[in-house]
Formats: C-alpha cells, structure tokens, sequence
C-alpha cells in the first residue's frame, strides 16, 4: 500500500507529538543564536546553540511545563514535577 505526501506528513506529525518532552527555543534577536546545525539525512543529529542570558525565572507551570527565562529569551520543556523530583533526587544522589 502506498501513501499519500499528505498522509506520510499526518503520521510523521502523529509520530512527533506521541514523543515526550517537546520543547521550544524563544530568543529576541537571532544575535543570541550560536549555531543551528541540520545536517542533510534524517537519522542525523541536529545542534541548536545559542545564549539565554542572564537566568531570571526558572519555573515549572501548571505542573507539566519546565521554562527558564534569561534576559536573552527562554526554553521551555514538557516536564512533568513528578519527572523533575526523580531528575533532582538522581543528581543528589550523586553529591
């Protein structure tokens, strides 16, 4: 069976949104941008670098969602607490 270009997008974006942890990257001038590396296949690392600035706010809102803010703009993460306090109690494990 073959697929339409229109199906093939609907199940890469299904397959994409079924993943955890999406994030997103908000900076106020591309002069904070670093690097966006996307090399040309698809199984290859993609590298995105760039500067937050100063740390403002860290925050974890409504439960489910981690957002750092620096002056320079903010990352924001699907992160559950529960997950936060399993990461937080790994790294104190360790001191």
């Amino acid at each position: 069976m073959y697929r339409t270009n229109q199906e093939e997008n609907q199940v890469s974006s299904e397959t994409k949104k079924s993943e955890k942890h999406a994030f997103s990257i908000e900076l106020k001038s591309k002069d904070y941008l670093n690097l966006v590396a996307m090399p040309n296949g698809a199984k290859d690392n993609v590298l995105i670098e760039g500067f937050l600035g100063d740390l403002e706010v860290v925050d974890l809102v409504e439960g489910a969602m981690l957002e750092v803010q620096g002056t320079n703009g903010t990352f924001k993460m699907d992160l559950k607490e529960e997950e936060l306090h399993k990461l937080c109690n790994r790294i104190a494990r360790r001191c």
